[in-house]
């Protein structure tokens, strides 16, 4: 199988006239090393359905095809397209399909369960990683690489200093933790920044119960305003009944967001929705 080490990659990129596109997030996966690595910990088995987002030149694809697994490469640079097709001829069964991961619909890609394995853009991994796990039950688990900072927010606890919204809306939907670190040097080109791998796997069923549209309209109302108190920070979605609501919940007035788990959420949606 082709492997892509970062003189093979700049290569590519010089035969075919191309640059990394920083308005996509582009940063090419160069290390066979690194990629053998993901699809190790992806623990993939022969035939298993993988759904890979930002294939880029095919790097992680080609280690994901080496499990056996039935790939699907979304690349959303048109121009790409057809360097995924080339690098993947004869790997193995991958699909490379030219779409954007925040509009596909994943009902298309046929009958589950899929497993996410990517190098995600990073300008996109949250909202991307959220939209799976709101709207594609049938990926029933990701591996995914993203930036640090990203990672973190991903897969931080009630209390950690990288707790948001975003994290709140991963632990509604998925078990997520960070298992390993990558180095910008393993990429064409380098990131400033460095890379972590995080492992979300989707629950059988939610943790608390309730209307999740309702919970999350509390959750980004909380963060919205983060250095605030949630009396404070509250006030503007529930105005005078912020305080009686949080007391109600057995939440401090003075709490901050971060502190409060998704039992301490859904709690406070059910009093909010039992006040007068």
């Amino acid at each position: 199988m082709p492997v892509l080490t970062p003189t093979t990659v700049r290569a590519l990129l010089a035969e075919h006239d191309l640059a990394p596109n920083r308005a996509l997030g582009q940063h090419f996966l160069a290390d066979p090393n690194t990629a053998r690595r993901i699809a190790r910990l992806a623990a993939l088995e022969p035939g298993a359905s993988v759904l890979e987002i930002g294939p880029g030149l095919g790097s992680l694809t080609v280690a994901l095809a080496e499990t056996g697994a039935h790939v699907v490469a979304l690349e959303l640079d048109a121009k790409l397209v057809p360097l995924v097709e080339s690098t993947v001829a004869g790997t193995g069964d991958v699909t490379v399909v030219h779409g954007d991961a925040l509009q596909l619909d994943v009902a298309t890609l046929g009958p589950g369960p899929w497993a996410c394995v990517s190098n995600l853009p990073y300008n996109i991994a949250a909202p991307v990683v959220v939209r799976l796990l709101e709207a594609a039950p049938s990926v029933t688990r990701l591996l995914v690489m993203t930036q640090r900072e990203v990672g973190e927010r991903l897969a931080a606890r009630p209390g950690e200093g990288a707790a948001g919204a975003v994290s709140a809306k991963v632990a509604y939907y998925a078990n997520a933790r960070i298992v390993g670190a990558v180095s910008p040097s393993v990429f064409v080109p380098p990131p400033h920044v460095e890379s972590v791998l995080v492992r979300l796997d989707r629950r059988a069923a939610p943790p608390v119960a309730g209307d999740p549209d309702r919970l999350f309209a509390l959750v980004r109302a909380g963060f919205g305003q983060r250095r605030k108190m949630l009396r404070g920070a509250l006030r503007p979605l529930l105005g005078a009944r912020a305080e009686a609501a949080l007391a109600s919940a057995g939440v401090a007035p003075t709490a901050r967001a971060e502190t409060l788990t998704l039992a301490d959420w859904a709690g406070l949606a059910e009093a909010v929705d039992s006040s007068p």
